[in-house]
């Protein structure tokens, strides 16, 4: 019998996207899961969209926030409430591809590993492809993640029969990567990354990767109030990842003639 994932989905105003964002999950070949929709106390038509949803897929279940608590919250409520021996994340704008279940599982369980994570392609707030592909790297180490977050949310998965279950800080932004950083400490193994693009990731107008001055103040949170490091090792290792960021990690990005 095929092992349960729980997928974790925030959603704050998501009408826009929430009903193409959650066929993608029941478009998946790999049918044992469950899908935990947060909904962050939105003031449009998110979850009357939702409630359609649930009528028909009972492994549909959503859990509401009585006031907007913000991403890292909403996370960890569905985490909390998660009941699977893997926990995967979906934001409420991405998209999977039917088979990005499927091929990740399979990979954990015959390679062993309790994090896997794979590349994704890029599109706009239509949902048109950008011609960008993100690769992940094959074998990735906690002090490779330390420097620059490598692990796309939205096609990370971990073992939570193994590992636990791992939250993210309370951070306004970048608690993904502090979850994933605790994730593969946790494992003492890296992380499996995946040549396969299994996902599509929406590249908001209002992204923070689009502000370069936010990058740098929340990814120096990620290393002073995530972390804790001292003022001074913090700073070392702000400058550490703007040359990763920049330097390195950029590369990871290519363009493809199709999605």
């Amino acid at each position: 019998m095929q092992s349960l994932v729980s997928i974790i989905t925030p959603m704050f105003n998501s009408e826009a996207f929430i009903s193409e964002t959650i066929s993608s999950v029941l478009n998946q070949s790999y049918k044992n899961w469950e899908l935990i929709l947060i909904d962050d106390n939105s003031k449009d038509a998110t979850l009357s969209i939702v409630q359609e949803f649930i009528k028909i897929h009972p492994n549909i279940k959503l859990l509401k926030n009585e006031s907007n608590l913000g991403a890292a919250i909403s996370r960890n409520k569905g985490i909390d409430s998660a009941k699977g021996d893997y926990i995967a994340f979906l934001d409420a704008d991405d998209l999977w591809k039917p088979e990005k279940l499927e091929i990740q599982i399979a990979c954990m369980q015959t390679e062993n590993c309790d994090v896997c994570f794979s590349s994704y392609q890029l599109i706009n707030e239509k949902g048109e492809a950008l011609n960008k592909k993100v690769k992940a790297i094959p074998q990735l180490a906690y002090s490779k993640l330390l420097k620059s977050n490598y692990i796309g949310n939205l096609t990370g998965i971990y073992n939570a029969k193994v590992l636990g279950k791992i939250k993210t800080p309370d951070l306004r932004k970048r608690q993904d990567w502090l979850l994933w950083l605790s994730a593969i400490k946790k494992s003492g193994k890296r992380a499996q990354g995946m040549k396969e693009s299994l996902a599509y990731y929406r590249v908001r107008d209002n992204s923070m990767s689009s502000n370069k001055l936010n990058l740098i103040k929340y990814n120096y949170w990620v290393y002073k109030k995530g972390l804790g490091f001292s003022t001074l090792k913090s700073v070392y290792c702000m400058l550490v990842f703007l040359k990763e960021h920049f330097f390195v990690k950029s590369k990871q990005t290519i363009s493809i003639n199709k999605i």
